[in-house]
């Protein structure tokens, strides 16, 4: 049995695994969006989340396969749209960007305090440690859209005082709506009077202590953190028996 297999097992007699919890929080980041573009493109969790939100709480929804064609139905994770509602050439992806119409989950090797986010070069930018994706669509995307992450492995090397590049705008920079950010420990959000990073919640089994040490700079924590929700019996049956029977999300979710 591997690790995966192992962590999934031990999840499923406890009876709610951290995987169904991450791609739960990730889904509610959708909640109230209505018929908007719902794009999950920071990994599979982001994926299940847009599609899990769609086929239970938020069915506006617009959903896609990953490239350009918009779905009728929802499929498994890695499956075939069986209904084509449209087509969505680059154009008209940029105009939903433009016109705020789209609600996209990223990924981020960096973020700092404020949400400025970092997926282009670790080190001096003119002379970097590792070259990483570029800016690609975060300024874009952070200056005009609802804007929510998912990091699968919280640390301090996530977690910095200051990024090394900004490719996605933070709170101090005019970011449009940074929503929230979900992490194999938390959900982080900007519900603050300066906009900086709080804890909103802890997953079930995590402590405040283990987010906060895991965090490189100070998180503004409340009194009384609420532990993080997870699935209803209908999101978990979704979950496992149509979203994603082959259980990729725990292989991405770190324990």
């Amino acid at each position: 049995m591997s690790r995966a297999e192992a962590d999934k097992a031990d999840a499923s007699r406890a009876g709610v695994s951290r995987a169904d919890v991450c791609v739960v929080a990730c889904a509610e980041a959708f909640r109230g969006d209505g018929e908007i573009l719902a794009a999950g493109i920071g990994g599979a969790v982001t994926v299940l989340g847009a599609r899990l939100a769609r086929l239970t709480f938020e069915p506006d929804l617009i959903t896609h396969d990953g490239n350009c064609l918009l779905t009728g139905d929802v499929p498994a994770l890695g499956g075939r749209p069986e209904v084509v509602e449209g087509w969505l050439p680059f154009r008209d992806h940029l105009w939903l960007v433009l016109n705020g119409r789209r609600h996209v989950m990223l990924g981020a090797s960096q973020m700092d305090r404020y949400g400025n986010s970092n997926i282009s070069c670790i080190g001096d930018w003119r002379r970097p440690r590792a070259q990483l994706l570029g800016v690609r669509g975060a300024p874009g995307n952070t200056r005009c859209d609802p804007t929510s992450y998912w990091i699968p492995r919280h640390s301090p090397k996530v977690f910095v005082p200051r990024v090394d590049m900004v490719s996605g705008l933070g709170t101090d920079r005019g970011a449009y709506d940074l929503r929230r950010v979900v992490t194999n420990l938390a959900v982080l959000d900007f519900r603050t009077p300066d906009g900086s990073m709080r804890l909103a919640s802890v997953h079930p089994g995590v402590s405040v202590a283990e987010v906060v040490e895991a965090t490189g700079f100070e998180l503004r924590v409340g009194d009384d953190v609420p532990e993080t929700r997870g699935p209803t019996p209908e999101e978990a049956r979704v979950l496992e028996e149509v979203l994603d029977p082959r259980g990729a999300r725990h292989k991405e979710v770190a324990g």
